[in-house]
């Protein structure tokens, strides 16, 4: 499992998520997308279904709540459960990584609620998502502490809104830059955007660092 992380909220943690997913999947890998925002879920209405899953799903296998992402083969979508106060979203993160094929990238934009330490505890590595500002950098940089603390690999960072990276932006974060994705009115539509995550693509199926769940 790899955690899509940050700290700071709207720095396009999901956006990034469905990107990325998308640029896997175009290489014929088959890519699991789990919403662990809670409290404020969007992946799932970003990927074109539900922001939450059904009740009666809630109760069942986290893969039957699943649909797959209509302008993305090979993308499966878990969104947020029914019941955001039921929160267990570490066990449930764990039904799902132990549920898939270990070919299969599990992919989970996390939240910024006290919560969002669960994907961190789950994932095999986790990615930071940041914009260029002092403030979203010093959330990330916390959030590359935390990962650190809990034994979970930073495999790099995604600098959003921005056309080049400032200096110095991997010392504070303690890790390489995979990609620079420029501002666009529609991301995920943008074929500059799309090339971006593209490299992140690259970077995470390189041979040798390999990230499943």
């Amino acid at each position: 499992m790899l955690a899509i992380t940050g700290g700071k909220g709207g720095t396009g943690k999901t956006t990034t998520t469905l990107a990325l997913a998308r640029a896997l999947a175009a290489t014929g890998t088959a890519v699991t997308c789990v919403d662990a925002d809670w409290d404020l879920p969007d992946l799932g209405a970003l990927a074109g279904g539900p922001r939450r899953c059904s009740a009666a799903a809630d109760t069942g296998p986290p893969h039957e709540a699943t649909f797959t992402a209509p302008d993305a083969d090979g993308v499966e979508i878990l969104p947020a459960p029914a019941d955001p106060m039921a929160r267990d979203p570490e066990r449930r993160l764990r039904a799902v990584a132990g549920g898939v094929d270990r070919e299969t990238v599990v992919l989970c934009p996390a939240g910024t609620a006290p919560d969002a330490v669960a994907p961190l505890r789950v994932a095999t590595a986790a990615i930071l998502v940041t914009e260029p500002c002092a403030a979203s950098l010093r959330d990330a940089a916390r959030t590359a502490a935390m990962a650190r603390a809990v034994g979970t690999r930073v495999a790099g960072a995604v600098v959003t809104n921005a056309r080049f990276v400032p200096d110095g932006v991997e010392a504070v974060l303690g890790c390489q830059v995979l990609a620079c994705v420029p501002y666009a009115d529609s991301p995920l539509d943008s074929e500059t955007t799309a090339a971006a995550y593209r490299d992140v693509a690259t970077a995470v199926r390189r041979p040798d660092e390999k990230i499943h769940h």
